[in-house]
């Protein structure tokens, strides 16, 4: 089976009744300033800042004609980085793209390289100054039923908890449901968590949730958000969700809104305080970043 896919979904989700629970309380972000990626003038999706805010890392267009490999880039300034290239020892010629590192180093990213044998997507290696070494499927979260794709990684910063993406497509290649799930470390792999559904009671819905972000002490959810079913003007919307403890379910989503048009796959800054992410802007993706006031 050829896989359509996944970082690819760019137009995802609402729908159904939320749970009865609290509200994220208003999160105020300054005006949006775009990302300049010195040395690189191509398509920039996906974006990951690594735990110490030294390095970008990102994915090309996931989409043909490209094909999608994982890059990256060093810091200069919050808005300003320079581009090092592609990162090696992982790219192939199938998909790689949806980097997300913990504190130690582990990258984990998306691959269809091996969808048709294993029905699996998310892989692990070493990261370590723009080369990848060690690499692994992840074994534990796949659903391992055909059509079913898991996407939009991102592991949190300890290294023990992934927060991903079931996504179902159809014949036409089209994605019919996408969920957020958590799994937690399970000796060399994960384990779906027994109440993950209920802990994103007030996040998923009728439609489809992905690219999910996880602040530093895990209280914080960012994630993007589209209505189905998908019209002309469907657009995503990245959205924002807390809670008090980790026991404790997400709160109902607001929405950022200073992000406007065509923005997915937010990303946060060690600081906390600035959430970067792609926007479709004049048929190019391209980042930017908002502030916290």
């Amino acid at each position: 089976m050829q896989l359509p896919f996944l970082v690819c979904i760019a137009i995802l989700l609402p729908a159904c009744a939320q749970h009865s629970a609290s509200y994220t309380p208003h999160l105020a972000f300054l005006k949006p300033v775009r990302i300049t990626i010195k040395g690189y003038s191509g398509n920039c999706m996906e974006p990951f800042i690594t735990r110490d805010g030294s390095t970008l890392l990102f994915n090309n267009l996931n989409a043909a004609p490209e094909n999608t490999n994982l890059h990256w880039a060093t810091r200069i300034n919050d808005s300003t980085f320079e581009y090092k290239g592609e990162i090696t020892g992982v790219n192939t010629d199938s998909l790689e793209g949806v980097p997300s590192m913990d504190s130690l180093g582990n990258l984990y990213f998306i691959s269809n390289r091996s969808y048709s044998n294993t029905l699996s997507t998310i892989y692990h290696c070493n990261f370590s100054n723009g080369a990848a070494t060690s690499i692994s499927l992840v074994k534990g979260v796949s659903k391992q039923k055909p059509w079913w794709v898991d996407f939009d990684v991102e592991i949190s910063t300890d290294g023990q908890t992934l927060y991903f993406t079931d996504g179902r497509f159809n014949n036409s290649n089209n994605p019919e449901t996408a969920d957020l799930v958590i799994a937690e470390k399970d000796g060399t792999g994960f384990k779906r968590l027994a109440n993950s559904d209920a802990i994103m009671e007030n996040i998923n819905t009728g439609g489809l949730e992905y690219g999910a972000c996880i602040s530093a002490d895990q209280l914080t959810l960012y994630f993007t958000r589209v209505p189905l079913p998908l019209t002309q003007t469907s657009a995503p919307e990245i959205m924002v969700a807390t809670r008090n403890s980790k026991d404790e379910p997400f709160s109902i989503p607001s929405k950022i809104e200073s992000i406007t048009g065509f923005a997915e796959a937010p990303t946060i800054a060690p600081s906390q305080q600035i959430v970067y992410y792609h926007k479709k802007e004049d048929g190019r993706f391209v980042l930017y970043m908002v502030r916290k006031e």
